[in-house]
């Protein structure tokens, strides 16, 4: 015979209680949502105020013809469609700004990279006494205000009296204007954003060559594998993540590049170094608003594009 079942202190017999609702709360679990909402308020207003609402606006003002004599009525322009965007590609200086964006990102990206990895490989493996003092130094241009590098390179860069040309004098070459020059003005930059930014890239990796399993490398040694064979085949798979990751946040800044033609050459010489960024800049200040945001978002389609093409082809197989 089962045992009567005892009765809940303060409940009757023969009431059934109901179960509790999934979608119910207790009352401190209210409490404390609500307590959330109210410290995320302020930063959810602020968001959509400075980010989400400007964000929302230069796209309507991309398919208008907005300009700096509108802002007293905005929403009073003329819709233009698509016809901004046309206009970029018929306007023969943004066609030489994107070139040269894509000269810069496909030269520099591969050039960072590979400095970024050398210098990383090195500080993992042959430097030991002096990593750290290695690492400050490596990294020290990426925290350095892009005014100072610029100033520096500009007087290395001096065709008469900068450091590289007389340093190419003393072994009988005859240096040229290296930022005054349709060819080198563009190379040049390049140089000097790899320079200042190869030290991000070389922490990430170094981070990611320190994951790489020591016995890996001996169980491959003993096979017979030499070095340059042990790091194609046990440390670079094991890096495509870091290599993945390296090459879309790179791509990203160098897609996107602003400062170095804006203080180095202010785009010239005859616009060989103006940069997508900086073409649209340019139209923001000359008031063109509309023309200014229908850019802006076919650079963020590139780096949206860009970005696919670098997962497609370097994230994991596992991953796909």
């Amino acid at each position: 015979m089962a045992a009567p079942t005892a009765t809940p202190p303060g409940q009757d017999e023969g009431v059934v209680t109901p179960p509790r609702s999934r979608f119910s709360r207790a009352p401190g679990a209210r409490r404390e949502e609500r307590a959330g909402w109210i410290l995320t308020l302020p930063f959810l207003l602020l968001f959509l105020v400075f980010t989400a609402w400007p964000v929302i606006q230069s796209v309507f003002f991309s398919f208008t013809d907005i300009r700096n004599r509108d802002l007293r009525n905005p929403f009073a322009v003329d819709f233009v469609g698509l016809e901004q965007y046309t206009k970029a590609f018929a306007d023969p200086i943004f066609r030489q700004a994107a070139l040269n964006t894509a000269y810069f990102v496909v030269v520099g990206v591969p050039l960072t990279m590979t400095v970024a990895l050398a210098a990383a490989v090195a500080l993992n493996s042959g430097i030991s006494r002096f990593r750290a003092i290695f690492r400050l130094g490596f990294y020290t241009p990426v925290i350095t205000s892009i005014i100072a590098v610029a100033v520096v390179w500009r007087f290395l860069l001096h065709p008469d009296s900068g450091l590289v040309n007389t340093a190419l004098a003393w072994i009988g070459i005859d240096g040229p204007n290296w930022l005054g020059s349709t060819t080198w003005a563009m190379p040049s930059l390049i140089a000097m954003a790899t320079w200042r930014n190869f030290g991000t890239a070389m922490i990430i990796f170094l981070a990611g060559l320190q994951s790489v399993p020591v016995s890996l490398h001996e169980a491959a040694a003993i096979d017979g594998a030499n070095a340059w064979q042990r790091f194609v085949n046990v440390t670079l798979p094991i890096l495509r993540p870091t290599i993945l990751f390296v090459s879309v946040t790179t791509a990203i800044g160098y897609l996107q590049f602003f400062e170095e033609p804006f203080v180095m050459t202010k785009g010239g010489p005859l616009n060989s170094t103006i940069s997508a960024s900086m073409f649209t800049y340019q139209q923001f200040s000359f008031g063109n608003y509309g023309y200014a945001a229908a850019i802006s978002y076919l650079i963020f389609i590139v780096i949206v594009i860009v970005t696919a093409i670098q997962f497609r082809f370097l994230a994991d197989r596992d991953e796909r």
